[in-house]
């Protein structure tokens, strides 16, 4: 199977270890991920909130790109998703006339929901070597992939399930809390710092709360929010994973502890507790 990959910016940085689990899981899954050729930002926060025809023009380049490869596209970012259906919903509408020819039919995937289809929990549960059982987590889908439902498609999106099925496949214990798509701050924090530290600590909170040992999220924005927090805390220790790290551990008998270097929050020590590394 192939399908169109549209990594957005986070995953040339920020976030290149979501980029490199990402990878691994598709190779290992037996789907190619072809990244779009000369993909462009999608626009993100800084196109909505300044200009409505570029917020529908930026993404709709990336989506006539992906047509022209002939394949679904998706993607692992919660907010490109969601600019992506956007505009292909604004497009298909007639309510822009975007310079990029498309006819917006390809499907736009959000990566766990893609992952979530009963077919692929199959081959997720079959390519299992290292079950990661007793490790308790939440799954956080953060507002931006499973809002507004109308462009999303999420209905369930007060109580999405997504990342709990893939995270049960993988034979973590989930737990059910009511914060799964409460707001972590997103980008605020760059204006109001105060604001952004608030929603991420009570996250935190609810998550251990729980019971939680750790928070499984896709987001890569609500990954660094809900782990840098813990920087410059020490009434915290969370470990937040990416869903495709632990997919990865869960695929790999021999994962190396050098892949979770990157998160400010070890999660090494719980690991080896759980004798998964």
């Amino acid at each position: 199977m192939k399908l169109s990959f549209y990594p957005g910016c986070s995953l040339e940085g920020l976030a290149s270890d979501y980029a490199l689990s990402i990878h691994a899981v598709f190779q290992a899954l037996e789907i190619d991920l072809l990244e779009i050729d000369d993909w462009s930002c999608c626009g993100s926060t800084a196109a909505h909130s300044l200009d409505q025809f570029m917020s529908v023009a930026l993404p709709a380049r990336n989506l006539s790109a992906a047509e022209k490869m002939g394949c679904d596209i998706v993607t692992p970012c919660a907010m490109c998703f969601n600019r992506l259906r956007y505009s292909q919903a604004m497009i298909q509408k007639g309510l822009f006339d975007g310079p990029w020819d498309m006819t917006g039919e390809i499907k736009v995937h959000d990566m766990t929901r893609f992952l979530a289809n009963p077919a692929r929990i199959t081959a997720i549960r079959q390519r299992i070597s290292t079950p990661l059982k007793d490790l308790k987590v939440v799954c956080y889908y953060g507002c931006q992939m499973v809002r507004p439902p109308k462009i999303t498609g999420f209905t369930d999106y007060e109580n999405p399930l997504t990342l709990d099925r893939i995270a049960e496949a993988m034979g973590a214990v989930v737990i059910d809390w009511s914060y799964k798509s409460t707001c972590c701050g997103a980008s605020i924090g760059i204006a109001r710092k105060d604001i952004q530290e608030s929603l991420t600590k009570r996250l935190l909170i609810k998550a251990r709360q729980a019971g939680a040992e750790a928070i499984l999220v896709s987001c890569p924005l609500c990954q660094s929010n809900l782990d840098m927090f813990q920087k410059d805390s020490h009434e915290f220790f969370l470990p937040v994973f990416y869903f495709t790290e632990l997919m990865r551990l869960a695929f790999d008998k021999h994962l190396s502890p050098r892949f979770f270097r990157k998160h400010i929050a070890d999660p090494v020590p719980l690991l080896r507790r759980k004798g998964f590394c």
